[in-house]
Order: structure tokens, then sequence, then C-alpha cells
């Protein structure tokens, strides 16, 4: 059976290419039960909520977040710890509800933004735009149109036979659009993302999307800007795979070697071997033989993540392995 109403989007190359690789990294992190242990999720959780409620303007740290967490007093503004609280006990809840089903959808913004605004968990009765540096970017529907809208939404996210991954993408961008809150809209966009690609691998519940997502604040209101001027989410949906992809690579690279142990290698220093992670003794050899690659080509060549070269460069340069000659692009690495 198939939805009435259909978002418009488009299928491209690069958005099949990156579902097939976010499925074969999928099968590796699933590969390493210790990568979900229950610290590593806890973990993420926080980093989760810290980043998600940051692109919002929340000016909780992560290790503010996590005092709340385990029921610590913590100093700062009423309403931003309010805002954790609230997303601590909504994120609690994700596994209860299920995402085609429009009562859970407002029980959950019932509860993410409860003491925040007058009408939690109610779609909005005003009209809205939305800003950026004073200036109007979306006009979002009429309030009058906004229970037909999700409706129609709703109707569409349970008839559709279209990938998970996809999906959640849409589903995303289509909230952002049709901002039937008052309040929270974003937050909810990516709560729900998360809970359809759950459902989709449990294991995905648990993936700090929302951390790369505040690293890239920017481009992500630029491309849904761009798709609201397409009249088409396919460049959101692009981006946002993109973003998952990079999630996984980081996730994958960040725990997998700290939990089967971290140094595994030695390198001779000035005075004494200094031992390393596997990735940066990786790194510093393709240096040693090609000290002319860029960061980009390195990690291609790893394959790993831009971030995790970064993280290792800055480590190898700290214990004075590995020293930068010349520029960023120009330059070379000179192994000390």
């Amino acid at each position: 059976m198939s939805s009435q109403y259909s978002p418009p989007y488009a299928i491209t190359p690069s958005i099949l290419n990156s579902v097939a690789e976010i499925s074969e990294l999928l099968g590796y992190w699933s590969a390493k039960d210790k990568l979900v242990s229950p610290q590593l999720r806890r973990e993420n959780r926080i980093r989760t909520i810290q980043a998600s409620l940051a692109i919002e303007h929340n000016s909780l740290s992560t290790e503010q977040v996590t005092a709340i967490m385990d029921g610590k007093q913590v100093l700062g503004p009423a309403r931003d710890i309010q805002e954790v609280r609230n997303a601590i006990l909504t994120y609690e809840q994700l596994p209860y509800w299920r995402s085609n089903n429009v009562e859970h959808f407002l029980a959950a913004h019932k509860l993410l933004m409860q003491g925040l605004v007058d009408y939690s968990g109610h779609w909005r009765n005003g009209n809205v735009g939305i800003y950026r540096d004073n200036h109007l970017i979306h006009m979002a529907p009429p309030a009058n149109q906004i229970p037909r809208l999700m409706a129609s939404l709703f109707d569409w996210l349970t008839n559709t036979d279209i990938h998970s991954l996809i999906k959640s993408c849409i589903f995303h961008y289509e909230l952002e659009f049709i901002h039937p809150f008052s309040d929270g809209n974003g937050r909810m966009s990516r709560l729900w993302q998360t809970l359809i690609l759950s459902e989709w691998r449990p294991e995905l519940a648990w993936l700090p999307v929302e951390t790369l997502i505040q690293k890239q604040q920017n481009d992500y209101y630029r491309v849904l800007g761009e798709a609201d001027k397409a009249s088409n989410c396919t460049c959101f949906i692009d981006f946002m795979l993109r973003v998952i992809t990079e999630a996984l690579k980081e996730g994958i690279d960040s725990h997998s070697d700290k939990m089967s142990g971290e140094m595994t290698g030695e390198v001779s220093g000035e005075n004494e071997p200094i031992a390393l992670h596997k990735v940066a003794r990786q790194i510093f050899d393709v240096l040693k033989q090609n000290p002319t690659m860029t960061i980009p080509m390195v990690a291609e060549k790893l394959k790993v993540s831009t971030r995790t070269v970064e993280r290792h460069l800055n480590t190898l340069q700290q214990v004075k392995l590995l020293e930068r000659v010349g520029s960023t692009k120009a330059g070379y690495w000179r192994v000390v």
C-alpha cells in the first residue's frame, strides 16, 4: 500500500553509495560487541543530548550534562538545566515509542518541552517564521494546516517502503519544514530520526549523530535552506547520510581500539620508545613513506575519518615524532 502523500525527493548515486557504506559500517559496528557496551551507550547518550541542545543554544557542557544525569547539582541557567533533564527523560522513553504513532510523537514533545512552553504536546496555534541573523529564511505553513499536514506525513511514514535510512532523513526535513510546534521542532526532528533509525537497527539508538550536526551546524542550516528553495529534500538526505557515515566511522575509530587496548605499537623517541595507539602508528608509518600526503588522503588510505587522523596527528606532534613543514596545502610532514 502506498501513501497518497509523498514528499518530493530523488534517489541519487551519492545517496545509494551512502546507504551501502552505512550498511557495511554497521556490519562492522555490530560485530564489535563492546562498541555497544553500557558505558559506551551512556557516553554517547550524554554527547547526543548535549549536542542536540547546544544546537538550540543551550550553554551546558558535556560534564554538566553528565552531572545532571548522575543526579548532582549543577550551576547554570534554570532553563538550560530543565532542557537537559527533559531530554534525559525523553531519550529514556525512546524504546517504548513507535515512530509512526502520532500520539507517541506528541507525548515525546510534551516530555521534551515540559516546563519550557505553555502548550507542550500540542500543535502550535499561531503562525511562525524561522529567522537567522534577523532575516526570515522560512515561513512555516499556517497553523490551521498543521493537523492535515502532520496526518499526511505520518500516513506516509507508515506506508512508505523506502529504506529506513532515507525515510528518517525525509521525515527529519519534513518536520523542520512544517514546524508543527511553537518550540522544540529541531530537537524533535533529530529525536524522531534517531527513533526511526533505531527501529531499523537498534544500535543506532546510541549513535551520537547530533554531535556531528552541531560541528557542521552552518552547513546543516544551509542545506535545509537549499532544500526549501528547491522544494525537494534530496540535498538534505545526501547531507544527513554523510553525517551518519561520519558518525559511524568516528564511533568505530574511537572505541574499537580503546576497548581492546589502545597501546599497540612503539616508535623510538628521543630517549626511549613511545607507545602509540594503533591508528597513530599507522599514520606515522604512512607519512614516513609519503610525507606529502594530506589529511584526507591519509584518512582515505586507512579508512578512518579525517577527525581521527587530525586527533592522532596532534598526538604525534606533541610527542615530537612528526613536524609540519610549510603550509597546510603545500607543506609536508617531517619525521623528527
